[in-house]
């Protein structure tokens, strides 16, 4: 759900799975709040043209789940990255998250590396492979 709700570049809705006093570490910057969600993820897209995400759950217990993800973009020039990352969702009593911390690195990529292919804006299609079976 999570993937397909980042995928939607949709802020608003995107924001509505926190929790409203909502703590982020995002790459270096830290956010608390829905609002400041929201603004962020704007801010995001609109830099990340051609923005298509794939998570993976790695572990989980309780109310803490760590996922591993890739996402492909590109910039306003038209290079293209893949971005590889870690986060930490830990969830409060009623299942929003409370606080997320990510870690992401951007590698240079070739139109033609371009894995994430799917129209934007949309949930990665049933017959997509997963991180796993891509090899990332």
């Amino acid at each position: 759900m999570a993937e397909d709700a980042w995928n939607s570049r949709d802020p608003a809705k995107v924001a509505l799975a926190y929790t409203p006093d909502t703590r982020w570490r995002n790459r270096s910057e830290f956010l608390n709040g829905r609002a400041e969600v929201e603004d962020f993820l704007t801010r995001k897209w609109a830099a990340e043209t051609g923005y298509r995400l794939i998570k993976e759950i790695w572990a989980h217990s309780e109310n803490r789940i760590a996922v591993r993800f890739c996402y492909e973009w590109h910039d306003v020039a038209g290079e293209w990255f893949r971005a590889h990352g870690n986060e930490n969702w830990e969830f409060d009593a009623f299942g929003y998250m409370a606080v997320r911390h990510a870690s992401i690195n951007d590698v240079s990529i070739t139109a033609a590396e371009r894995l994430f292919q799917w129209p934007q804006g949309t949930p990665r299609p049933d017959d997509h492979p997963g991180l796993t079976e891509l090899g990332l």
